[in-house]
C-alpha cells in the first residue's frame, strides 16, 4: 500500500480524533481556545473562523474552513476526503457534511470497500439548519441551502436551492 502524506504532516502524528473531539467539545472552553485546536487539527483555519460545540469529524485534517467560516451547534464532517468550506459560510446547526461515500455495488460492500469523494463549499454560502450534503458535491460562491435540504449535485454560485432532493425552484 502506498503510504500517503497528510496535511500537516510537519506537525508530527495527530492524536486520535475521538479525544481530539473530547477536548474541543470539553465545557468551559473560549472561542479563541477552540480555534486554537482547530488550528492544531484542521488543515487550514482562517482568521475568525467559529465551529459551536458540539462537533463531530471523522479526522480533521481533510478540513479547510476560510475567514470568517462559521459551523452552528451539532454539525458532522465525515472528512476521509477534503472538504473545503469558503470565507464568510454560515452553516446551521445539525448539518451533515458528507464526504464518505460506499460502492454501490453490493459485492464490493460485503467486502466493505470505503472510499470518499470531496466536498466543497465556497465563500459566503448559507446552509440551513439540518441540511446533507453528500459526496463529491460542489457548492458555489453565495448560494443558499434550505433547511432540511438534502443536497445531492452541484449547486451554481448565487443558486437558492431546497427539499429533498434539493433543487432550485
Amino acid at each position: 500500500m502506498a503510504s500517503v502524506e497528510l496535511p500537516g504532516a510537519g506537525r508530527g502524528p495527530p492524536r486520535p480524533t475521538g479525544e481530539w473531539i473530547d477536548r474541543f467539545n470539553a465545557p468551559g472552553l473560549s472561542d479563541g481556545e477552540r480555534h486554537g485546536l482547530l488550528v492544531a487539527r484542521f488543515a487550514c483555519v482562517g482568521e475568525g473562523a467559529l465551529i459551536r460545540p458540539p462537533f463531530f469529524c471523522d479526522h480533521g485534517y481533510n478540513i479547510s474552513l476560510g475567514a470568517g467560516a462559521f459551523l452552528n451547534y451539532n454539525c458532522i464532517i465525515l472528512d476521509v476526503e477534503p472538504v473545503i468550506i469558503g470565507e464568510g459560510t454560515a452553516i446551521g446547526p445539525a448539518v451533515q457534511i458528507l464526504a464518505a461515500d460506499h460502492p454501490r455495488d453490493p459485492e464490493l460492500r460485503r467486502q466493505q470497500v470505503r472510499f470518499g469523494r470531496p466536498v466543497t463549499i465556497g465563500a459566503n454560502v448559507w446552509i440551513g439548519g439540518g441540511a446533507i450534503i453528500l459526496p463529491g458535491v460542489t457548492i458555489g460562491d453565495d448560494a443558499i441551502v434550505g433547511a432540511g435540504s438534502i443536497v445531492t449535485r452541484d449547486v451554481a454560485a448565487g443558486t437558492t436551492v431546497f427539499g429533498t432532493p434539493a433543487r432550485a425552484k
